[in-house]
């Protein structure tokens, strides 16, 4: 088949699976990753290339869009620094120590490639985790802080993974290069981001009696100010999600009711089928990473992918519970009798249980993966780049089905919990 015709296969095993799904007891996600395994192994399909720049153009801008033009303002302030911890801190810290475990376990895992591969893991996919526990009974504290991570934490880890090619390559770390072009990045990303906004405000204030043309301009916005960011080599994801925050306060202002109902029908219809697209590629691409690893390694790699999850699952939970004590701390009155956070930021032991779990791998990582450079600049292969993305793939394909199948579970278990405690109280 060729790709296009492909491509139609895969919307119509979408479109075919969501209703299956709401039959079946699996999450939406996991089943379209099995589904996705399952047919890249079919001997007439043909390889589907992902060109990871593509990816980031046609999947992150819709995608971050639409999560930060719906998430609860409210919500996303108070819990800021529990989103900015997960989002920033919490980023470097997943790659710092995927890194030092993979150098010291994976034979000729250098300093510098042990970094690439901590870099392509250190950000979770909330996409993944938001659609596996939709209809489960999770706070909404809970989701603004899960899409507020995956809003921001795409940066960071892209800068992190741009630093340590770099240092493959053969370019030397200096630590305040690296935090002045993070900062760099992050201040251009949101500048953009307003800037564009503000055109945007401009332009739909003049033809918002035009419904069409209106929902064209929200539509084809998102991708324009991404392309600008990044053509300037500033962060296109933080420059797309202060786009949807500022669309998000201006359609509560000028926006008519039957032009929000018409574009959130339009934008429903566009991200199932980007959501779905993303998960079956994720399964598809797993035989033809296969082909490109010897056949004695395939079980020590993916045996190497299940520690490295369970590093990055430590990691996360240990940050999150450390936010928890802090919180508290913050919430503590200080000698004005004041506090520093608000009682509805603190986190309680569910909520920190579930964000933990949460901390699932997605599309993100496949595509950075999949763009590492072939060759270096003397022209040399890149040194165990099979290896690096066969490994990504397995924990991103372990992460999604292994705490995708178990999330649900724990979060009826926590609720469970809360709701003996609620009776024993009364």
């Amino acid at each position: 088949m060729e790709n296009y015709t492909i491509i139609i296969f895969i919307l119509a095993i979408v479109i075919g699976i969501s209703a299956f799904a709401e039959k079946s007891k699996l999450p939406f996600p996991i089943l379209l990753v099995i589904v996705g395994v399952a047919i890249g192994f079919i001997p007439t399909m043909n390889e589907i290339e992902i060109n990871p720049e593509i990816i980031f153009l046609i999947f992150l801008p819709p995608l971050l869009y639409d999560a930060s033009f719906n998430i609860s303002p409210k919500h996303f302030k108070t819990n800021l620094s529990t989103i900015s911890t997960l989002a920033i801190p919490l980023v470097f810290l997943t790659t710092f120590w995927i890194a030092v475990v993979s150098h010291y376990m994976i034979p000729g895992m250098s300093w510098p490639l042990s970094f690439v591969l901590g870099a392509i893991l250190s950000a979770t996919d909330a996409v993944a985790a938001v659609n596996i526990t939709k209809g489960l009974d999770i706070p909404e504290k809970t989701i603004t802080i899960l899409e507020g991570e995956s809003l921001i934490n795409d940066a960071s880890a892209l800068v992190a993974y741009r630093f340590a090619v770099a240092a493959v390559m053969g370019s030397a770390f200096v630590i305040w290069k690296a935090t002045f072009q993070f900062v760099l990045l992050l201040g251009g990303g949101f500048l953009i981001g307003f800037v564009t906004g503000k055109i945007l405000a401009f332009i739909l204030k003049k033809v918002r009696n035009n419904i069409n043309v209106t929902v064209s301009f929200m539509l084809l916005m998102p991708f324009v100010t991404y392309l600008i960011a990044e053509h300037l080599h500033v962060s296109g994801v933080i420059a797309v999600v202060v786009l949807g925050l500022a669309m998000a306060r201006l359609s509560n202002k000028i926006f008519p009711e039957n032009l929000k109902n018409n574009a959130r029908s339009l934008w429903d219809v566009i991200i199932f089928l980007l959501n779905g697209l993303i998960f079956i590629l994720i399964g598809l691409n797993f035989r033809y990473i296969l082909k490109d690893i010897d056949d004695g390694m395939i079980l020590p790699y993916i045996g190497y992918a299940a520690i490295i999850t369970i590093v990055a699952l430590l990691t996360r939970m240990v940050r999150v519970f450390f936010q928890k004590k802090n919180l508290q701390k913050a919430f503590q009155k200080n000698k004005k009798g004041k506090r520093k956070v608000s009682e509805n930021a603190l986190l309680d032991f569910g909520n920190s249980l579930i964000i933990s779990w949460s901390g699932m791998r997605g599309i993100v990582s496949l595509a950075i993966a999949l763009g590492l450079p072939k060759f270096l600049d003397d022209g040399t292969a890149f040194p165990q780049r099979n290896a690096i993305i066969f490994i990504s793939v397995a924990v991103v394909l372990i992460t999604i089905i292994g705490q995708g199948l178990t999330l649900p579970w724990v979060v009826k278990k926590i609720n469970s919990t809360n709701k003996d405690k609620e009776l024993t109280q009364k």
